[in-house]
């Protein structure tokens, strides 16, 4: 099993990153440009990456109480991941978001992931302020 994990701050509530984050409809304007999620009947949802063209069964789980969403693969158990928002005081947050590839061969490796990971904590802070500043303005 091979494991990655980023974090990065974000400047608003907890609570308007995690809606954000967990906006099933929004997933693909912070999630990596190759992969798009389509929702079924929650928390089943199908993820089809460009790069292979193929479409996986997931499940997707926000647990908004817990500022939390979940997601893995649903047949073949070869992925899991989890992002966390947690408030860090001033009116931010710290996202954190952690993978698991379970199977070698799911794994793209380390540069690949995090640049992916780095790429995708950056869009959605970038959405996340579009949201602050629509609400603010």
């Amino acid at each position: 099993m091979t494991e990655y994990e980023r974090s990065r701050t974000m400047p608003a509530q907890p609570e308007q990153v995690f809606d954000e984050a967990a906006n099933v409809g929004r997933l693909d304007s912070w999630l990596p440009d190759a992969l798009h999620v389509r929702a079924e009947d929650l928390p089943a949802v199908t993820v089809h990456e460009d790069r292979t063209d193929e479409d996986t069964s997931a499940l997707l789980r926000a647990r908004r109480e817990q500022m939390r969403l979940e997601w893995g693969t649903r047949d073949q158990g070869g992925y899991a991941g989890w992002l966390q928002v947690a408030g860090v005081g001033s009116g931010a947050s710290e996202v954190t978001v952690h993978l698991s590839f379970f199977d070698d061969s799911h794994d793209p490796g380390e540069q690949a992931v995090g640049d992916a990971l780095d790429t995708s904590l950056r869009r959605l802070e970038e959405q996340v302020r579009l949201r602050v500043d629509h609400a603010a303005g």
